[in-house]
């Protein structure tokens, strides 16, 4: 019985230092592409990942998520991570041949954002606030669609306002107006804001949250929002660049959902499964995630659960 007692610590102790070796020994860069409206939460994230692991490089590159899946399909740029704001660019645009799958993690909404600056700002609603950005003296600023889902987001909560409104073309109005104010990721739009370039500005709630900004919240029937509302957000769609020149792929609306995943060839795969369990861990990753304005959709049904890593089985759930 004593000896059994002393091989069981000798095991215990000598697990405690073989992790505590493993931890400290995993270095090298890590790789992490990932949508503008993340970089608030990635970068709390990267931090407190490099506390338990200080040997490895977190490096964060933002930009608007179809821009990312471009940086590795067409500029076949090395990277382990990719964590976009629709899912559903990382399902057309790397799946099967750059990613085997891709997890859903976190939600968002449309809204409107201003500052105390913005003309009209004490009269704009849920009500108005169509009207108010077509006033001659007011400016607006969105993202570019080809760019960034905030983008193509921005336009189906235009074409889901003209039907709930009841306003035949409001969705072309809107569309030609400030053409010159559109930029290639929603945290762009942000200098513009600040600038006093514009008055309103088409943003991810969390955003706005993150930076302490006005915003007006829309009716779920056009905000992105709800999932009750998903037949109804199907009726609008936007067509985006492909993955190869002249291509066009058709996005349809969808209460948003953020999706990441590993690339096959990611060149530091053992740190990117490990950032990936510790991002959406309840009480790591994601706990920072909803402190930000980001809520969880842990865990979602996945198509893919057959052939994910057995350590992030536990984000998801079998279809």
């Amino acid at each position: 019985m004593r000896i059994g007692l002393v091989t069981l610590v000798s095991l215990l102790i000598w697990e405690g230092l073989f992790s505590q070796s493993k931890m400290m020994t995993m270095s090298g860069d890590l790789i992490i592409f990932h949508a503008g409206s993340l970089s608030v939460p990635m970068k709390e994230i990267a931090a407190a990942f490099k506390k338990n692991y200080p040997g490895v490089n977190v490096l964060l590159e933002p930009a608007g998520s179809v821009e990312c899946t471009r940086k590795i399909t067409d500029l076949k740029r090395p990277c382990d991570i990719i964590a976009s704001s629709d899912y559903k660019v990382i399902d057309k645009m790397l799946v099967p041949q750059y990613a085997d799958w891709n997890i859903q993690f976190a939600s968002n909404e449309m809204c409107i954002v201003y500052t105390e600056k913005s003309r009209y700002r004490e009269i704009i609603n849920a009500n108005n606030w169509y009207g108010i950005l077509q006033k001659s003296d007011v400016a607006f600023g969105r993202a570019d669609p080809n760019s960034d889902p905030c983008g193509y987001r921005s336009v189906m909560t235009m074409q889901l306002a003209e039907q709930y409104y009841k306003k035949p073309g409001l969705v072309s109005t809107l569309t030609e107006k400030d053409q010159n104010y559109i930029r290639p990721k929603e945290v762009d739009l942000l200098a513009l804001l600040e600038t006093n370039s514009v008055d309103y500005i088409f943003l991810y709630r969390s955003v706005a949250v993150q930076h302490q900004l006005q915003y007006l919240v829309l009716p779920d029937q056009i905000n992105l929002k709800n999932p009750e509302f998903n037949d109804l957000y199907a009726g609008a769609s936007v067509a985006i660049n492909g993955k190869v020149p002249g291509e066009k792929v058709n996005m349809t609306g969808e209460a948003m959902v953020y999706g990441v995943t590993m690339l096959k060839d990611a060149p530091n795969k053992i740190a990117a499964l490990k950032f990936l369990e510790f991002l959406l861990s309840p009480d790591k990753g994601m706990k920072i995630m909803i402190r930000n304005g980001q809520p969880s959709v842990i865990p979602m049904p996945n198509p893919k659960y057959d052939i994910l890593p057995r350590s992030l089985k536990l984000f998801v759930r079998e279809p």
